[in-house]
């Protein structure tokens, strides 16, 4: 600090950290707050007052579908019932609406088995409205609790069914209706009493889901090493001899297996380029070195993720290149392996590798690698005793930069795979958020996976050895 201030003088240090506050403020710390609290709070669609005014909704519009489909009727009526067919055989209207047979041939029912069947045939057509209109309805619960609304709140069991004459329907409808309006405006009290947050969004997260497998798949799924590896974590069990997988903790263990081992591979290309530019070649060809890695970044990102599907496609480019070599006969569906993906993704954020690492390690005093070598240093000694030592802060902070960026990459996973791999965890916090309209498990996923993420970068800096202060060498 007393070097800050006698370098650059207080005001412009106290601008300097003003201006730093009000980042970490307004695009840190505010948003982060917002995300919680929306993580902690209950979604509206799953509270018990959003289903009775869902309720009340779907028998307001059963009454009004049912009144209009019953106006046609009786105006038909009052016009002699349905249209009477000639004397050449067709069927001729009887006074209750049914067809009866002529006297062609054809079978007569008799009175007693028409009331019958009128009894029970539908006297309406199918109303998605009216079948909902139930007081019978399932309550929004933890995974293996039920509850039913009637019972929950001792309501009458009502529901419209399509038997009964047209004006019975509306009459239990309307029914429904008054009942539903009155729980809703109970439950409003008994919400704006309680409190509305709960962890209930974020156990979404460990939710066990039911896979309906067919037996013969069911073994070949349970052979795969990936679900044994699954199984021993936890994340995919039977239960009376259905397989469950908790779906949200596979994909984020998913995601972050493939994050790190992206940001390794990273790390294993980037290491060699760094050390080649910064200390094995003369500053003249370096400079050549440096602008063959930054051209390509003058490109748009999005469009050099697509020039890859022009590369992997099946009819791409090393599709055709490997079977005009002989190497192939039928194209390599590079689409679906997830390598392709890593090798996109390194490719796509190469320089937050490069950069960190080429910076620390060009303020190396090549003294310190010739004096080595005279001492008898091997090559793998070199880089282990003297030039990694030097650039572990400029690798922390490159690997920290690719796995961050790695573990919230959207657009790679996304373009690359085109939906024949499985999805990342970004993707899934995209669909909670804009498929499914379910931005409240969106934000306790999303407020989860920053926690997971911090604390992976916490644990990486520990086990490095690495300490903040050190990023100052990363110029």
């Amino acid at each position: 600090m007393r070097e800050l201030l006698r370098g650059y003088g207080k005001g412009l240090v106290a601008v300097f950290f003003g201006a730093v506050a009000i980042w970490a403020l307004v695009l840190i710390v505010l948003p982060q707050l917002a995300m919680l609290e929306r993580a902690l709070t209950k979604p509206k669609r799953q509270l018990d007052s959003s289903i009775a005014a869902q309720l009340e909704r779907d028998a307001f519009t059963c009454i009004n579908v049912l009144q209009q489909h019953q106006a046609p009727s009786e105006t038909v009526g009052a016009n002699g019932g349905m249209a009477v067919p000639s004397a050449s055989g067709m069927a001729v209207p009887s006074a209750s609406g049914m067809s009866v047979p002529s006297a062609s041939g054809m079978a007569v029912p008799s009175a007693s088995d028409m009331d019958a069947s009128a009894s029970e045939a539908a006297t309406r057509p199918y109303i998605l409205q009216c079948d909902r209109a139930t007081t019978r309805k399932k309550m929004v619960r933890d995974a293996g609790e039920k509850a039913w609304l009637n019972e929950l709140y001792d309501l009458p069991l009502l529901e419209v069914t399509d038997s009964p004459p047209i004006e019975d329907q509306i009459a239990t409808a309307e029914e429904i209706t008054r009942v539903a309006g009155a729980l809703y405006q109970d439950l409003l009290v008994m919400e704006a009493n309680a409190s509305r947050f709960g962890f209930g969004n974020f156990a979404a997260l460990t939710q066990p889901v039911l896979i309906p497998l067919a037996p013969e798949t069911k073994a070949e799924e349970d052979a795969a090493l990936s679900n044994v590896l699954l199984g021993v974590l936890g994340l995919r069990f039977e239960r009376d001899g259905q397989v469950y997988e908790r779906i949200g903790m596979v994909t984020l263990t998913r995601t972050l297996i493939f994050a790190i081992l992206a940001t390794t591979l990273a790390l294993v290309v980037c290491y060699p380029i760094a050390y080649k530019v910064a200390l094995a070649t003369p500053p003249e060809r370096a400079m050549w070195l440096f602008l063959g890695l930054v051209i390509p970044y003058a490109i748009v990102e999005l469009m050099r993720i697509y020039a890859w599907t022009a590369i992997i496609d099946n009819e791409g480019l090393l599709n055709q290149a490997l079977m005009w070599a002989g190497a192939i006969s039928e194209p390599i569906q590079f689409k679906r392996s997830a390598l392709t993906v890593f090798v996109v993704i390194v490719y796509t954020y190469v320089l937050f590798m490069v950069f960190p690492i080429f910076n620390v390690m060009s303020t190396l005093d090549r003294n310190q690698i010739e004096a080595a070598r005279d001492l008898g240093a091997s090559t793998a000694r070199l880089h282990w005793r003297v030039i990694m030592p030097h650039a572990k802060p400029g690798i922390a902070v490159g690997c920290i930069a690719t796995f961050m960026l790695a573990a919230g990459a959207f657009s790679v996973p996304r373009i690359i795979s085109r939906g024949l791999q499985a999805e990342w965890f970004s993707q899934t916090i995209y669909n909670k958020f804009f498929e499914s309209e379910n931005s409240n498990v969106g934000a306790a996923y999303s407020f989860a996976y920053t926690l997971v993420c911090f604390l992976l970068v916490a644990l990486f800096m520990w086990t490095m050895r690495t300490r903040l202060k050190d990023f100052a060498r990363v110029q």
